[in-house]
């Protein structure tokens, strides 16, 4: 089964709904998808997500590609956002559309685990104090995407 993969980086808000109506379009049996957002609290004011251009998209579409080739998906999304973006607004949609649900379901979860860990995508806090911090990776993280093993 060949997928339809839409792989982006953007600064633009992701409009998902749109996104699901084109994999539902694809004509399966399931769609599932995750929805990042900019968590707040703790004085968080924004959150800036730098990249490498080239590179990034690149891994991202090996991600969907790895996605495509573990299950019997017919379509699937990864976008993530770039640049400023403040506490509530959308960072990620992560989705798979399938004849069946569960490799909807897990194609998605892959996604995001492997999404968080392999794109290159470097963040930094901003807080209403006036500080600000690079954030590290975490090590859930790394156990989350190490669940799914190695990349083909």
């Amino acid at each position: 089964m060949s997928a339809d993969l839409r792989v982006i980086v953007q600064t633009a808000d992701i409009d998902v709904g749109a996104e699901l109506a084109r994999l539902e379009a694809l004509g399966g049996g399931a769609v599932a998808s995750f929805t990042g957002v900019v968590r707040g609290g703790g004085g968080l004011t924004a959150l800036e997500l730098e990249h490498h251009p080239g590179l990034t998209e690149a891994m991202m579409r090996k991600i969907a590609g790895e996605a495509a080739r573990r299950w019997p998906l017919l379509g699937v999304t990864a976008i993530h956002r770039h640049g400023r973006l403040l506490p509530g607004q959308r960072i990620v949609l992560a989705a798979a559309a399938s004849p069946h649900r569960a490799a909807a379901l897990e194609a998605t979860s892959f996604l995001i685990d492997w999404l968080k860990t392999g794109a290159p995508f470097w963040k930094k806090e901003y807080f209403g104090d006036g500080s600000s911090r690079w954030v590290e990776a975490r090590a859930d993280d790394d156990a989350a995407a190490a669940r799914w093993g190695a990349q083909g």
